[in-house]
């Protein structure tokens, strides 16, 4: 099992991550970095970039990459959503751990995944 943040931008991101969350299918590029390594049971953060660096929620994937994209199971929307603020306050920032990315997949570590779930949790989301 492997641990990733969906990254999302641009200012339609809210409408787009809505659509995919209740089509239950998350769209992944071609040429995505870690698209060819995701694969059912893996866990996902699903993140808003700037200017709203948030976590909205989380998912498992039901299936590898196919088709454009993957499906996702067991869908949890955080609201409120998660400031990624309040996760990096919570983590080890020394291995590159930031707010903002390029590419619109990243992988993280358990520990990553978790201490959002617990931020999750202390809002009463998770």
């Amino acid at each position: 099992m492997a641990y990733y943040i969906f990254n999302l931008s641009g200012s339609d991101a809210r409408s787009r991550a809505d659509a995919s969350l209740r089509r239950r299918h998350w769209s992944v590029a071609a040429d995505e970095r870690h698209g060819d390594a995701l694969a059912p049971g893996d866990l996902v953060l699903l993140y808003l970039a700037a200017p709203d660096r948030t976590f909205i929620g989380r998912a498992e994937l039901a299936s590898a990459r196919t088709g454009g994209g993957v499906t996702l199971a067991h869908v949890e929307e955080w609201d409120p959503p998660v400031p990624m603020s309040t996760v990096l306050a919570e983590i080890d920032t020394s291995a590159g751990a930031r707010a903002d990315f390029d590419t619109g997949i990243v992988r993280i570590t358990e520990t990553e995944y978790e201490t959002a779930l617990r931020a999750a949790t202390a809002r009463g989301d998770a």
